[in-house]
Order: C-alpha cells, then sequence, then structure tokens
C-alpha cells in the first residue's frame, strides 16, 4: 500500500538529541551572538573590571584604617579621611554594580531573542521531512526552555563567573603582596581543588543535558493533550492522561534528583577544601601577628580578602552547574541553527516562464516518503496537465494523491522522474517561485490565531480592504465576515476556533482567491462539510477554478462530474482516467468508488 497522504499513523519521533557537552564550548555560540553588540559587552565588562576592583579595595582600605586611624598617633582628621575613602569606594561599588547588571541583563535578554529568531528562521527553511523525523512541539519546547536557560547564564550566571573570577585573581594577587609565604600555600592546594571539580564535572554535564530532555518531553506532552482536549475528554482519558504526566513528571524529578546529588556532593567537597585552606591559612596569619611577624592591619585584610576570594571560589564552584546547563542548551539550539534543508534554491536557478501558462507534469516519478522508506508512495507515475485544465484524483486512501500535490510544491523532491512547472524542472528552479505560481485549499481550512483580515490576506499580504471583501464576495464568505463583531478585525482565535468549518473553508477559498495563482490545487475542500456548507463552498470554489489550471482531490460526486479528466490512483499508479460517464461504464476501481461514495450521496 502507498504512503497514505493523509493522517499518516503516529510514529515514535526522535528527538533532536546532539552529543552530551564534553565541556562548556558550545557557549562559544552565546559568546559571538553577544559581540554583535561590542559596546554593550565593553561597557559590561568595564562595570566587572570596576567593582571586582572595587570590591578588593574595601579590605585594603581596612588595613590603612586599622594600621593608621587606630594606631599610634591617631587624630580625627586621619580617621576622618580613612573613612571618606572607604565611603567612595563603597559609592563606586553601587554604581558599578548598578551599571554592570543593567548592561549584562540587557545582553542576556537581546542574545536570546536574536538566537530565537536565527531558529525560527532556519526552521522556516525546513521540509516537511524534516518535521516527519523531529517533532514540531518538542523543537517549540526547546524554543522555550533552552532559550530560558540561555537567558539566565547570559543576564546572571555569565556575570557572576567573570564577576567571581577577577575577584578572585585580584584577591590572589593582594594576597601575595600582603603575605607571600601564606599565600603560595593558596596555590599548592589549588591542583587538589580542581581534581573533584573535573571528576564531578563531566558526571553533572551528562545529568543537566537528561534534566533538560526531560523537561522538553513536559512540554510536549502538555501541549499535545491540551490540544487535544476534546478527544480526551470525550473517551473519559483523564485519568489515565494525568498518570501518563504524572510519570513523565516524576522521570523529569527523578533526574533533576541526581543532577542536584552530584552537584551537591561536588559542592560540599569543594566548599570544604577552599575554605579548610583558607582557614588553616588564617591560622598561620594569627600565629604571625601574635609573634609579632605581621601587623594588626595586615592580617586584617588578610583575613577579610581571603574571605572574599573564597566566597568567589565557592560561587564559580556554584555557578558552573549553571554554565554547564547553558552549555547543553546552546548546543540543543546549535544544532536547529546548523540543520541545513534538503529543497533549497540551486546556485543558478532557472527563471519560470512569463507570462505564467499553468501547466504541471509528472513524468516517471517515484517517490517514498523519507519517514517510510519501505513503501513507494509514486512508482513509475506519469501526468501532465494543460494550463486551465481541471483534473481530479480519486482513488482510496493511501493511493498516493496528495504526494502529487506536496511534490508539485517542492516540498519534496522524488527519488526518480522529474516534475515540471512551466516546462521547468523543479529542482532547477527556486522554490519560492515554484510555490508562487500556485494557490492551495486544503482539506481543513489552516487559520491561523490572528485576524479575519490577517487570515484572508496570508495569500496576498499587500491586498487592500476593497480587494479583500472582493475575494470574500466570490467566496460566500461576505456575509458572516460583516457580522462578526469587529468585522475583519475580528480575532478568530487558535486555528479559527471561533467559526465553524465551513466558514473556515470559505476564508482559506478567499485567500487562494487572493493569491490569484495561474495553478490551484484542491485538498478535499469539501469533505468534512455539511450540506449546507458544501453548496456555499463549491459554489465558490466553481469561481475559483475559472480560467485556472486546477488539480482536484475529490471525493464527492459535484466536483468529479465536472472535472475536465478523472485519474484514478491505486497504490501510487494511475489504473484508469477519462470522464465520468466513460469511467462509469467501464466497470472498473472509480465505478466501484462510484458505487460506494455517489450512491449513498443520492440516497
Amino acid at each position: 500500500m502507498a504512503q497514505p497522504e493523509k493522517a499518516r499513523p503516529e510514529q515514535a519521533q526522535p528527538e533532536l538529541v546532539p552529543p552530551t557537552a564534553r565541556n562548556l564550548t558550545p557557549l562559544r555560540m552565546i559568546l559571538r551572538q553577544a559581540l554583535n553588540y561590542p559596546a554593550q559587552v565593553g561597557a559590561a565588562l568595564a562595570a566587572l573590571v570596576v567593582t571586582s576592583g572595587a570590591t578588593i579595595a574595601i579590605p585594603a582600605r581596612f588595613k590603612t584604617i586599622i594600621d593608621q586611624a587606630f594606631g599610634p598617633g591617631a587624630n580625627p582628621e586621619t580617621i576622618n579621611g580613612a573613612f571618606r575613602l572607604l565611603l567612595v569606594i563603597v559609592v563606586v561599588l553601587g554604581i558599578g554594580t548598578a551599571t554592570r547588571f543593567y548592561f549584562v541583563s540587557w545582553i542576556g535578554e537581546r542574545v536570546v531573542a536574536d538566537i530565537r529568531l536565527r531558529v525560527q528562521k532556519n526552521l522556516l527553511r525546513m521540509p516537511p521531512s524534516f518535521f516527519e523525523s523531529n517533532s514540531p512541539k518538542e523543537i517549540s519546547s526547546r524554543m522555550t526552555s533552552d532559550t530560558s536557560i540561555i537567558e539566565q547564564v547570559v543576564g546572571t550566571t555569565v556575570s557572576v563567573a567573570l564577576r567571581n573570577s577577577l575577584t578572585a585573581v585580584g584577591g590572589l594577587a593582594y594576597l601575595f603582596y600582603l603575605a607571600p609565604a601564606l599565600t603560595a600555600g593558596v596555590l599548592v592546594g589549588i591542583p587538589v581543588i580542581l581534581g573533584p571539580i573535573f571528576f564531578f564535572g563531566r558526571r553533572l554535564r551528562s545529568a543537566s543535558r537528561s534534566s533538560q530532555d526531560r523537561v522538553a518531553d513536559i512540554g510536549v506532552q502538555i501541549s499535545e493533550v491540551l490540544g487535544a482536549m476534546k478527544v480526551v475528554q470525550a473517551f473519559g482519558q483523564e485519568s489515565r492522561e494525568a498518570q501518563r504526566f504524572g510519570a513523565t513528571v516524576e522521570r523529569t524529578f527523578a533526574t533533576a534528583e541526581r543532577r542536584i546529588r552530584i552537584r551537591s556532593v561536588m559542592t560540599a567537597i569543594v566548599i570544604f577544601l577552599i575554605f579548610g585552606g583558607i582557614t588553616a591559612l588564617m591560622w598561620e596569619g594569627a600565629m604571625g601577628v601574635a609573634q609579632g611577624r605581621i601587623s594588626g592591619g595586615t592580617i586584617a585584610a588578610f583575613v577579610l580578602t581571603g574571605g572574599l576570594v573564597a566566597g568567589a571560589f565557592g560561587s564559580l564552584m556554584e555557578v558552573y552547574g549553571d554554565l554547564v546547563r547553558g552549555a547543553g542548551a546552546a548546543s540543543r539550539l546549535n544544532e536547529l541553527l546548523l540543520e541545513q534543508p534538503d529543497i533549497a534554491p540551486p546556485a543558478r536557478p532557472i527563471t519560470l516562464p512569463q507570462p505564467p501558462r499553468g501547466q504541471i507534469a509528472f513524468q516517471n516519478v517515484s517517490f517514498r516518503y523519507p519517514s517510510r522508506p519501505e513503501i513507494a508512495a509514486l512508482e513509475d507515475f506519469s501526468l501532465a496537465v494543460e494550463p486551465g485544465e481541471t483534473v481530479a484524483i480519486v482513488g482510496p486512501s493511501g493511493a498516493g494523491k496528495s504526494t502529487l500535490f506536496l511534490l508539485a510544491e517542492r516540498f519534496y523532491d522524488p527519488q526518480a522522474g522529474t516534475v515540471r512547472i512551466d516546462g521547468v524542472p523543479l529542482p532547477q528552479a527556486d522554490p519560492a517561485e515554484v510555490r508562487a505560481r500556485m494557490a492551495l485549499v486544503p482539506q481543513d481550512g489552516t487559520l491561523f490565531a490572528a485576524s479575519a483580515r490577517d487570515n484572508l490576506r496570508y495569500g496576498n499580504w499587500s491586498a487592500s480592504d476593497d480587494q479583500i471583501w472582493e475575494a470574500a464576495r466570490a467566496a460566500n464568505a461576505e456575509t458572516f465576515l460583516r457580522a462578526l463583531p469587529q468585522g475583519l478585525d475580528t480575532f478568530l482565535g487558535e486555528d479559527g476556533a471561533r467559526l465553524s468549518g465551513g466558514q473556515r473553508q470559505r476564508i482559506a477559498i478567499a485567500r487562494a482567491l487572493l493569491r490569484d495563482a495561474p495553478i490551484l490545487l484542491l485538498d478535499e475542500a469539501t469533505s468534512a462539510l455539511d450540506a449546507e456548507s458544501e453548496r456555499l463552498v463549491q459554489d465558490a470554489l466553481d469561481r475559483l477554478m475559472a480560467q485556472r489550471t486546477t488539480l482536484v482531490i475529490a471525493h464527492r460526486l459535484a466536483t468529479v462530474r465536472q472535472a475536465d479528466r478523472i485519474v484514478v490512483m491505486e497504490n501510487g499508479r494511475i489504473v484508469e482516467q477519462g470522464k465520468h460517464a466513460e469511467l462509469t461504464a467501464a466497470n472498473g476501481l472509480y465505478a466501484r468508488l462510484a458505487r460506494l461514495q455517489f450512491d449513498t450521496a443520492a440516497a
């Protein structure tokens, strides 16, 4: 049986899971994006340097205060001068911190906005085959959850990491200045601290990536169930869906718990090593004061600076886990950014002839869907539709009817044979130019969560209101559109939920009329409508089809009988073609389908 051209059975869709990040390299993608704004990055870095310098200057100022303001010969002027300078340092620290927060937050928001725009722009280039193997719901989850992680990383984590790195480096330099011998012990202990970081870091990266994937699963399941809520409730599956969601949430929690456990153990070990080392140094410094080898101001500055350095290292351990999560999110989004479409314009596309004729031809076409390569959707298929001709395509489900539309609009390329528009092979033309010559009326009348005006002019965005009303009138949609509360400005709801099926279909027809393309593709445009809606829609279709090359997938008697030619398909091949009376008299597949469908309709 050929590939079903409508709702194919759902299959497990593999996630877009790139290899687990082994390091923080994926963050380079974020850095490159941030460097598009050098002024803001420069201001943020300058503020970071100022705040880190001011932080180190506070212990240095305390050393001077203790040694001079509270030492022998101290006077009010000395004390006032010492504290005035300390107050200036505090003011600089406050202004620098506010400046740093503003620019770092701005960069975070801007980078996330740019990444979302780039990912969406690239996704719009992908052909339908890409979304057969990559769930749109899972991609949508990435666009929200992963970009939120990146926003946190750029707007907070990177700033904290840089500030604490500068503070740690500056603090160590100052500690060397104060007490070289004591500080040398800090450098000896650094390899001891880095060991656990590398050991646990690898496990933390893997756990973080798994945790992000499970969060994406939650988003996918929520979207799926809420989108099918009528079916869920109609079949009384609320309890089962709640249990299924509960199982997904528990898997997510278990994965997150493992990540938290690894991070907690790593943090505990590193904090113990850092603060234990600092405590030992303080101990040694206190003995130096007691023995008269170090001044009171020096040990006070050493203690304060040592605390700042220890706190900086401790914060770096905390933010390391966030940086790992950011690297995982960046790698997942980078996969989408680097994805290349299978269907793309050639380097030197052939321009389609002007004026357009509206001819379409399939020559010995064989095609298998990438998701089901074992089944042929079309097998050595040939069909030529002349300008202005109306050809009806009929056949059982899975015969390959809608596959013809997908190939005609070059959403796929056949594995063998050629599809031509006005004599030009589609792979040699720009896909956008090919699709500009076609107007599609789908079976379900797909609409967007927008106003009636925007849905109508989707076929021609520059259409005026007069043109919109003219198309609506021709599509038998004017009456109900004028009756809407705000007319063309009325919001139609998600997928046009505020309209009936017949009304949605008539808007889809008006949209195709505004497209004013020479080739019209009708995909069972009346199959799901009641008799009254079908009459209105069919009347609109008759006006739409006039003077256009029309390829129509039809189950209804009226459209089939009016066609210039009927093509009967089965298993991806043409088994019969001719007019209604000829095919009925031949007593073949068409006659059998006619008895099943048309006799029932007549009854």
